[in-house]
């Protein structure tokens, strides 16, 4: 029995239904349920919450998340070999668990809400971790329907997506991120944890949406972060050159030099490069 339910502990799980991790679909399975319990605590309140849940594997994250009291879970789940064992759970579960056999990147959980707002809550698989936070970073329209993301990255992702101006991790993941939302990692998870254990440490980061970010186009601002760190040595006045207008007419709306580099920038002077990179456009 296991620290959380009755159910069989993980690795008892992983050999029943023969659930080696696979390096081709990012697993790295997690077994110590006092972790994924730790991790499900960190979506507080559970109760009355429901659940997004991306590649569950063999179950631990998942029935943390349904001992502590999540109402429903919306698990979804790339790879076919663990469906029976989150059958297993949904089994222990009655009318908890909904179990999705599809693909993160392209599934939208949306029909199954039933109009309510949803938390996103997991260990993500590393190969899409990245595109799938900036997928729901860019949702429009804005608020999404999550109203918070619990998630797990490589450390070192998870310092690009809190970094702010002037940290040495800050980029463009790091203004779309802390624009859109309120960022902060929670706590480290050693490799040692894991099955098989990854080389890096991983993060537990927890998003929160802003209601209303500074305002600006979305897609604008993604290009003038781009145009800024893609050349980051670089100043503003060299860097900014790409995107076709006069790199100091930019760097003046964010009150800035052009001397300046773009990891020296604040969020709010990127939205106001990128309000005046609007302006410029609706002049031609």
């Amino acid at each position: 029995m296991s620290a959380i339910d009755d159910l069989p502990p993980l690795r008892e799980v992983i050999r029943q239904h023969a659930l080696s991790a696979r390096k081709s679909l990012g697993q790295n399975f997690l077994l110590d349920l006092n972790l994924t319990a730790r991790i499900a605590r960190a979506a507080a309140p559970l109760e009355e919450s429901i659940i997004v849940e991306i590649g569950p594997g063999p179950g631990g994250l998942t029935r943390a998340l349904l001992a502590l009291g999540a109402k429903r879970v919306i698990a979804i789940e790339h790879d076919e070999r663990a469906i029976p064992a989150l059958q297993d759970i949904s089994a222990r579960y009655p009318g908890r668990l909904e179990i999705v056999h599809g693909d993160a990147m392209t599934f939208d959980p949306r029909p199954l809400l039933g109009g309510e707002r949803a938390k996103i809550v997991a260990n993500l698989p590393y190969n899409i971790a990245t595109q799938l936070l900036i997928n729901w970073l860019t949702i429009e329209p804005w608020p999404p329907w999550y109203d918070m993301l619990v998630l797990m990255f490589q450390r070192e992702v998870g310092e690009r997506i809190v970094a702010r101006a002037d940290e040495e991790a800050y980029g463009r993941l790091g203004v779309l991120a802390n624009w859109r939302a309120e960022t902060k990692i929670l706590f480290d998870i050693s490799p040692s944890a894991f099955v098989p254990p990854p080389k890096v440490t991983s993060s537990v980061v927890r998003l929160v949406p802003r209601a209303a970010p500074l305002p600006c186009d979305r897609k604008l601002l993604e290009q003038v972060a781009a145009a800024a760190f893609g050349q980051r040595r670089k100043m503003l006045r060299q860097s900014l050159k790409s995107l076709g207008v006069d790199p100091a007419r930019l760097a003046a709306a964010a009150g800035v030099d052009a001397t300046r580099r773009a990891e020296t920038i604040p969020i709010s002077g990127f939205v106001a490069m990128a309000r005046e990179l609007a302006d410029i456009r609706s002049e031609t």
